[in-house]
């Protein structure tokens, strides 16, 4: 099934995909948008497109484990680009993603505008990496 992730953000948010037999994720784009709406109606748009079967979406944790008020908006955030797409959207354990995509691109000798313009989606790419992995190995359907 196609998955689409998302490592939801203030300014940019990162989008990434999966193949239908859940091999290969890759990013798919980086959204600048402040307004919360207008992001909804633009991912949506993006599932819809790619029909996508379920979204998952980077859950920001603190190193400790516990929730703040970043995983509480993650979580309402959620919930409306659920109801909006009509997908199931479920939460995947974001911790690090951004730090592995920085190290990702720091490998690669990717630099400035450039970098500004992936390391979201590259992170969404790894989220949805750590969900697929986690699906297999517990057989979650």
């Amino acid at each position: 099934m196609v998955i689409m992730s998302v490592d939801y953000g203030k300014a940019r948010t990162g989008i990434a995909i999966c193949d239908k037999l859940e091999m290969l994720s890759s990013p798919l784009t980086q959204i600048q948008e402040y307004n919360r709406e207008k992001l909804i109606e633009k991912i949506a748009a993006l599932a819809k497109e790619n029909k996508a079967k379920l979204i998952v979406v980077g859950l920001p944790r603190n190193m400790d484990g516990s929730e703040g008020e970043s995983a509480e908006n993650a979580r309402s955030f959620a919930k409306e680009l659920s109801d909006a797409c009509k997908i199931e959207a479920v939460m995947q354990d974001e911790r690090g993603t951004t730090i592995t995509a920085h190290n990702y691109l720091n490998f690669t000798d990717t630099r400035g505008k450039k970098r500004k313009s992936v390391v979201d989606s590259v992170a969404a790419t790894i989220i949805l990496e750590d969900y697929l992995r986690k699906r297999k190995n517990s057989s979650v359907e």
